[in-house]
């Protein structure tokens, strides 16, 4: 399938495409004769998976530096922990998770001290 179409299946544009296969999250698919990229279904899933990924907070270098294990990916879902190309991802995960628990204290921390300029009572928080 070409560019548009693939984009399409995997819920983003061709301009993502484009920017994982430039970050090298992405290997460069066939091309056809006039020069047009040709994605497959699996290509279609890694995508789908570079994408939750993105979603759950890492970062395209954090994506990057297990790139080279998403083809052990079955499908389009994660692998339970321990499965197939989660060794290394672990420590990037622990790392993501440390800085997004540093980031929710920040947070918390923040809305305590607006909450106490405002004279917010605490009890009001949402959840």
């Amino acid at each position: 399938m070409r560019i548009g179409d693939a984009a399409a299946a995997a819920g983003t544009t061709p301009r993502a495409l484009r920017f994982y296969e430039q970050r090298g999250l992405l290997s460069p698919p066939p091309r056809t004769a006039t020069g047009q990229r040709e994605y497959g279904q699996r290509e279609v899933s890694r995508v789908r998976i570079i994408r939750e990924l993105l979603s759950l907070g890492l970062t395209v270098e954090d994506v990057r530096g297990c790139a080279d294990r998403l083809q052990l990916l079955d499908g389009d879902t994660l692998p339970p922990r321990g499965g197939p190309g989660c060794s290394m991802a672990s420590g990037v995960v622990r790392r993501r998770l440390a800085a997004l628990d540093a980031e929710i204290t920040r947070l918390s921390r923040v809305r305590e001290q607006l909450a106490a300029r405002a004279g917010v009572e605490e009890d009001t928080k949402t959840a």
